[in-house]
């Protein structure tokens, strides 16, 4: 009975100096495990995995399609940086050389230009052409860090500027996904001369994701003190600019839609519990310009149903002014994410489909649901609360 703690009343400081010393784990003060486990949780930001592939993963250099052959050509451009940057140009062989309209696809963190395969179809079908590349800092091309789509703007501006010294591009148009629909949102304010964009599952501001995936982690068991998250998210933030060169507060599509007057297609899906529908919500109701938003099923990386291609494909033609002779008569039934040299029945685009092993499918594109572990691993690292309620992808 005289024991404190049996009375209801809360331990003494000597005596919660003693429960710490026999609990695991809990023998370092939070602010110890912080500086431990931050700079984990940095590099999951800044410098993700890099998507591994092939250039046989891009398909033939040469194939033909509804009686129609197309190419690819493989090319590197210099970024303003210096960074060379690995691209890839898909267009119809052997056409009269009238200027065509060109999609360009911003791939995810994680990713690569092979993302963009999925939008062919799409593109052959309605007489565009697609230029994809990696990102600097991602697949092939130089640079040690990623920004979420700050320095990216940069890649992207210098791709536009070599597709219009080319003389071969008409109207540009911008397909972006996840870091991709930042870059693209971001750039579209300082370049208004974008025909068109479709947005697939933006983030409305990078902080404002950091904190989402906290209170996530809150709600699967963290229970560190509000002002630890804090001082660490202010440790990240000066990590990530010393590093990278860059704010997080810097990254937030939503302060520059209100000056954006590209005709937007914003897509979301329901189910993405990793960038949450409701940030596409967000921007697509600040948005200055002509705007849409359209909710599919499925998670961050399901494939798109085939409704979104068929919306998309009508949104892309009208905007891009694309003649309607240009359109490849009955290729609309194929604009389903299926590369065009794909005989397939299937309702949408599998890496196996690309020559890549099944077993590594989840480690080559893409925030995958393995990466998203690593993510909320690398969280959990840093308050010590790893061993109790997260578990390595790797074990």
């Amino acid at each position: 009975m005289g024991n404190s703690q049996n009375r209801g009343e809360a331990p003494g400081p000597q005596q919660q100096e003693r429960r710490g010393e026999d609990e695991p784990g809990r023998n370092m003060s939070y602010w110890e495990m912080a500086k431990v486990g931050y700079q984990e949780l940095v590099n999951a930001i800044i410098r993700p995995p890099r998507a591994s592939y092939e250039a046989e993963h891009l398909g033939p250099p040469c194939f033909e399609w509804h009686e129609r052959f197309f190419e690819r050509t493989d090319l590197e451009l210099i970024n303003p940086r210096g960074h060379r940057l690995a691209c890839s140009h898909w267009r119809p062989v052997g056409d009269d050389g009238a200027p065509r309209p060109c999609l360009i696809y911003l791939h995810g963190n994680s990713s690569a230009r092979v993302e963009a395969i999925s939008q062919l179809a799409l593109c052959f079908s309605i007489g565009a052409t697609l230029f994809a590349f990696d990102f600097s800092g991602s697949g092939k091309s130089e640079g040690e860090w990623v920004s979420l789509g700050y320095w990216e703007r940069d890649d992207l501006a210098t791709v536009i500027a070599h597709l219009r010294a080319s003389g071969r591009v008409a109207s540009i148009a911008l397909w972006g996904r996840s870091m991709g629909a930042v870059c693209a949102l971001m750039h579209s304010s300082r370049d208004p001369s974008i025909a068109a964009m479709v947005c697939d599952s933006a983030f409305a501001d990078l902080t404002q994701l950091a904190e989402e995936l906290v209170d996530r982690a809150r709600s699967n068991g963290l229970t560190v003190p509000g002002f630890v998250v804090s001082i660490v998210l202010r440790m990240v933030k000066n990590s990530v600019q010393k590093s990278a060169g860059f704010k997080l507060e810097d990254v937030a599509a939503i302060n520059q839609v209100e000056t954006s007057f590209v005709p937007t297609l914003f897509v979301a899906a329901e189910q993405d519990d990793f960038i949450a529908s409701h940030h596409s919500s967000m921007l697509h109701e600040k948005y200055a310009g002509d705007k849409n938003l359209v909710l599919v099923e499925g998670d961050h990386n399901s494939p798109r149903p085939r409704f979104l291609f068929d919306s998309a494909a009508i949104f892309l033609q009208t905007y891009m002014k694309v003649p309607p002779s240009w359109a490849i008569a009955g290729a609309d039934a194929f604009n389903n994410g299926v590369p065009p040299w794909i005989r397939t029945d299937s309702h949408g685009l599998n890496l196996a489909d690309l020559g890549f092993e099944a077993s590594d499918l989840d480690h080559h594109l893409g925030m995958t649901l393995d990466r998203e572990a690593r993510v909320q691993a690398a969280l959990a690292g840093v308050f010590g609360f790893a061993d109790n309620n997260t578990s390595s992808p790797d074990d």
